[in-house]
C-alpha cells in the first residue's frame, strides 16, 4: 500500500534538491528503471544515469522551484503545482508546471511528467 506521506516528503525533498542544485540527490529518489518526460511529449530520459545527466543541466540553469499548492496523492500517484523562475537570454522567466511523479512500491519515483506549455511561460522585463 502506497505511503501517503512518504510520497509528500519525496516531492519536498525534490523540491529542495533542485533549489540547492543538487542533481545527484534528485536522481537518487528515482529508481533505476525510471523514466522522465519534462515536458510531456518530449523524448522521455529512461534509467536514473540519464535522469542525473538531465538534472545536472537543469540546475545549471540557475532555476527555483516554488510548490503553488497542495500536494494531491492517489494511489501510487502525486500530482503537485510549482512554478519555476530562471534567468534566460538576461530576462527572467516564469514557467508554472505541473508534474506527477508515479511510485514503486520501495517509495521511489518510477515516473515523471512535466506539464507545461508555451503559454505557461511569463516573461518579466
Amino acid at each position: 500500500m502506497p505511503d501517503t506521506e512518504n510520497q509528500k516528503n519525496v516531492v519536498h525533498r525534490y523540491i529542495a534538491a533542485f533549489n540547492a542544485g543538487a542533481a545527484d540527490e534528485i536522481a537518487a529518489l528515482f529508481n533505476e528503471k525510471a523514466t522522465v518526460e519534462d515536458p510531456i511529449g518530449t523524448p522521455a530520459h529512461v534509467g536514473r544515469e540519464a535522469i542525473a545527466r538531465f538534472y545536472r543541466r537543469a540546475v545549471k540553469t540557475g532555476a527555483k522551484l516554488d510548490l503553488q499548492g497542495s500536494i494531491r496523492v492517489t494511489g501510487p500517484y502525486a500530482a503537485f503545482p510549482f512554478s519555476a523562475r530562471l534567468m534566460v537570454g538576461g530576462s527572467e522567466q516564469q514557467v508554472d508546471v505541473i508534474d506527477t511523479f508515479r511510485f514503486d512500491e520501495e517509495g521511489r519515483i518510477a515516473e515523471m511528467r512535466a506539464y507545461f506549455e508555451a503559454s505557461d511561460v511569463t516573461s518579466f522585463a
